[in-house]
């Protein structure tokens, strides 16, 4: 249903799961595990993997908290989108790898839910792209002594209203990892 015309493909979009950003995060390990899960059956089904890492003054390109957590490896023809900003989309060459590969749909999984998982899935919704959150494969750290609400329920929030966001010509959702169909693609 995309907008975006002659992209019949889907990918699983890896989201900031670097050893930094999930170190103190929300049921950390049950997270990483879903989203191996979930690499493990796109690698299996032929659906494109694509990795995003961020750097910043504070995550330092090239520093073992930069990197990927180590129970994940990415494929050495799977493309990693290095990025600034919490939208994964906003000055990096994501668009062109994703119309290289067809893509019109993206899964998404990662870190953190409050910050580059909500700006990315808006900034996919925006640009045209159909979006699918897994709902048990992202998480965040605690953010509560600057007044935000506790982990589980942020992620929770973060599933109910992305569960019901809606546009002309493009779908929206959530789907836990058990559940994730992606839908035939080459």
């Amino acid at each position: 249903m995309t907008t975006l015309e002659n992209r019949p493909n889907t990918a699983l979009l890896v989201v900031d799961v670097q050893v930094c950003v999930v170190k103190e995060a929300h049921e950390r390990d049950a997270v990483v595990a879903n989203v191996g899960s979930l690499v493990e059956q796109a690698r299996g089904e032929r659906v494109p993997v694509v990795w995003v890492q961020h750097s910043d003054e504070h995550l330092v390109r090239g520093s073992d908290d930069w990197r990927i957590v180590p129970e994940l490896t990415p494929g050495e023809a799977e493309p990693l989108v290095e990025k600034n900003y919490g939208d994964a989309f906003e000055d990096t060459n994501l668009e062109t790898v994703l119309s290289d590969l067809g893509v019109g749909r993206l899964v998404v999984a990662g870190a953190e839910t409050d910050a580059c998982i909500r700006s990315t899935l808006h900034g996919a919704f925006a640009r045209g792209y159909d979006a699918t959150l897994v709902s048990d494969a992202h998480t965040t750290g605690d953010q509560s002594e600057w007044g935000a609400p506790p982990p589980d329920q942020v992620i929770a929030h973060t599933n109910l209203y992305w569960t019901y966001q809606k546009a002309p010509g493009r779908t929206a959702g959530t789907v836990a990892t058990k559940d994730v169909d992606f839908g035939g693609t080459s």
